[in-house]
């Protein structure tokens, strides 16, 4: 297992690699990156006359009419965005860089990546493990009932419920519970946004333990109707494929009872696809469900952060979060496997 895990670990490097390279490709190409976005608003600005500055130490270029930006001036923005070098110098600078963590500082925020990432990461882990503890909490004792109740007035009762939850898109949810209970048209109980109240330094330890949990309540309820549908569907077909095997029915031929059957021989066996699964889906909730979940309720997570740095064309921030969701899914899903031997010892990933 040793070997497997060096290797596992080895071949994140050319994987990280070649999703930084096509995702740099892809974002380079795109229209209307940070110059451009520079370049309109000072002569906006310059037409309001709002700006006849310089841009640059020592520039004193400004705004020409008709003619716009002078080349002195459009070159100055482009050594202040770093795009004086030819595309693959940049790459190969933000690999470099990369190497030693350093992500570079943003364009529009004058603050250092890793500083931006390291302050709004406390917010989507803080959403995305309570969302997820909800939703396994939910799904696998739900799956486990409706496989065992196959087919009963329960399971076809619950079985529309899930087919809705996994139909309707999370931020639908989202948007709902804002309107009925946020403030919308009905009913104010919840905060419409922001993870906290604007007194919450003054407030006893049961005050801000009362007012997170207020906050979170919309968040997380439309996080986990939203997620736990599929996961709820995987858990039953995962025990029923398995309680309809011969080994079970040669347990219960030999009087074992339901419950003993149940936990001692079919749960293990049942639950190996529900772990192998659990990387994509804390991947998911993290950083897929819940980033629309963090824009929708202004949230000031990395969700919200990469958003704002899509629109901005912010090309720092958007490449650090990138090589940090990428570089946890990989170790997630390495965690995966690893717990996928210690269930069943019989899987031997270095003899495949």
């Amino acid at each position: 297992m040793g070997r497997y895990i060096i290797k596992r670990l080895l071949l994140i490097i050319p994987t990280l690699f070649l999703i930084l390279l096509a995702n740099f490709v892809i974002v380079q190409a795109a229209p209307g990156g940070p110059v451009e976005q520079q370049i309109a608003a000072i002569e906006q600005a310059a037409k309001t006359g709002a700006v006849e500055g310089n841009i640059g130490s020592g520039n004193n270029s400004t705004y020409q009419g008709t003619r716009g930006l002078s080349e002195d001036m459009v070159a100055a923005i482009n050594k202040q965005y770093g795009f004086d070098k030819s595309a693959p110098e940049r790459f190969w600078l933000m690999l470099k860089n990369y190497a030693k963590l350093d992500f570079g500082e943003s364009f529009f925020k004058g603050q250092p990546v890793t500083e931006l990432i390291i302050e709004k990461l406390p917010v989507s882990i803080s959403l995305g493990l309570w969302s997820t503890l909800l939703i396994y909490l939910i799904a696998i004792p739900l799956g486990i009932y409706k496989a065992i109740h196959h087919n009963s007035m329960m399971d076809k009762a619950t079985a529309m419920l899930l087919a809705v939850g996994h139909a309707v898109p999370v931020f639908v949810f989202a948007v709902i519970l804002l309107v009925f209970f946020a403030g919308g048209s009905y009913w104010h109980i919840f905060p419409l946004q922001g993870l906290t109240s604007e007194n919450f330094a003054d407030l006893s330890l049961f005050g801000k333990i009362k007012d997170y949990f207020w906050h979170l309540a919309l968040p997380l309820l439309a996080s986990t109707i939203g997620g736990f549908a599929g996961l709820t569907y995987l858990t039953k077909f995962s025990f029923l494929e398995e309680l309809g095997k011969q080994y079970v029915l040669t347990a219960r031929a030999k009087g074992l009872g339901s419950r003993q059957v149940l936990y001692s021989h079919v749960f293990r066996n049942a639950m190996l696809i529900i772990i192998a699964g659990i990387p994509s889906a804390i991947v998911g909730i993290f950083f897929t469900g819940n980033f629309l979940i963090e824009i929708i309720f202004k949230l000031d997570g990395l969700g919200l952060l990469g958003f704002e740095a899509i629109v901005q064309r912010d090309y720092p921030v958007i490449f650090g979060t990138l090589f940090i969701f990428t570089l946890v899914g990989l170790l997630l899903q390495l965690i995966s496997d690893v717990s996928y031997q210690l269930i069943d010892p019989r899987i031997d990933f270095e003899g495949r």
